[in-house]
């Protein structure tokens, strides 16, 4: 009997997640479209999907944001019921949303975790060392300038599949996270990958590295 490598068998496992890229939506329309394939996922109608997309600039808090972090200047948020809290989304900011239903859904921080390790191997791939910070979520950068936030994660699970999920600041304008106090962390600065590589990067170079190492990454964790 032949013996599948265990690198061989992430892959054939990443190939069971469907990637689909949204281009550019309003949040509003993605949330809609995750809605409809988390309930097409949990009833064995659809497979276990992952989507790519760009947002127009939009606020969104999540559960256990406070006013006090919101904007004071009127910009409208939207309140979401994944977790973490107040964050950006904007054109040069790759979001994703993984839809998949978990081996474990009980293992919430276990799947962060596993998302985390992703964006870190993405940001390595690219020349930039990031890292886990104990006590708070996302992928950081961290040297003698201090902690900055280059990707954040924000999840929910219900009947035991995901929703919701991450995004990785390829070359956002980093103003818009000036009006809040981003996922409530309010002594670091927030990052891209243009600004620490001191270089131009496109979206375009950044997705399919993201799609091949999310979905290998999710295959581990995913039913």
């Amino acid at each position: 009997m032949p013996v599948v490598s265990p690198d061989l068998e992430s892959r054939i496992s990443a190939e069971a997640i469907a990637t689909q890229r949204l281009g550019t939506r309003d949040y509003d329309q993605a949330l809609a479209i995750q809605r409809k394939i988390h309930l097409d996922v949990t009833k064995e109608l659809a497979r276990n999907t992952l989507l790519i997309v760009e947002h127009p600039s939009v606020y969104t808090a999540g559960r256990r944001t406070l006013d006090s972090e919101k904007p004071t200047d009127g910009t409208p948020v939207i309140d979401v019921d994944r977790g973490g809290k107040i964050t950006w989304h904007g054109i040069g900011q790759l979001v994703g949303y993984p839809i998949v239903k978990l081996a474990n859904p009980r293992e919430l921080v276990g799947f962060v975790r596993e998302i985390e390790a992703a964006l870190i191997e993405v940001c390595n791939h690219f020349g930039i060392e990031s890292k886990r910070i104990v006590g708070r979520s996302g992928v950081w950068v961290e040297d003698s300038r201090g902690a900055r936030k280059i990707a954040a994660v924000g999840i929910r699970v219900a009947s035991g599949v995901s929703m919701h999920g991450f995004a990785i600041n390829v070359n956002p304008d980093l103003a818009a996270f000036t009006k809040i106090v981003p996922c409530g962390i309010n002594d670091a600065d927030v990052t891209s990958m243009a600004k620490e590589l001191g270089r131009a990067i496109t979206i375009n170079e950044v997705q399919p590295v993201v799609e091949e190492i999310l979905c290998q990454h999710l295959a581990k964790v995913s039913a």
